[in-house]
Parts: C-alpha cells; structure tokens; sequence
C-alpha cells in the first residue's frame, strides 16, 4: 500500500516539468481533498469491521434528541 507521502510523489511526477507553482498549488489542493476522503472512508470502513457501529434508526433518534 502507497503512503500518503508517495501519493504524492506520483502526482507530483505526472505533472509537466514546465509546471507553474500555481499548477502544482491547484494539482494538490484536488488530490489532498481526494486522499482526505479516502481516508475518511478508510476509517469508517475499520469501525464497521470492528464493529463500532449504530444503527441509522439510533442516529436519527440521537439527532433528533440533540434538536430539542
């Protein structure tokens, strides 16, 4: 598995060798949102499979709790 750090070496050897701060900046701002997500779903994919989960009828009982 590619750690963050290599993603971003890959991403940084696709661009052209001409490109401008202002390219690298836009690249990288769209590939951090794309790694953060990852993450996130990552993350949310371990507590699933260790079972640190609620039912979506909790939740809404948990928000609508927290409303009043």
């Amino acid at each position: 598995m590619q750690t963050a750090k290599d993603q971003v070496r890959q991403l940084l050897d696709t661009l052209p060798d001409n490109a401008t701060l202002s390219d690298i900046r836009y690249q990288l701002n769209d590939s951090l949102y794309t790694l953060y997500v990852r993450q996130q779903i990552e993350l949310g994919m371990q507590d699933s499979l260790a079972g640190r989960v609620i039912s979506h009828a909790d939740m809404k009982k948990r928000y609508l709790n927290d409303k009043r």
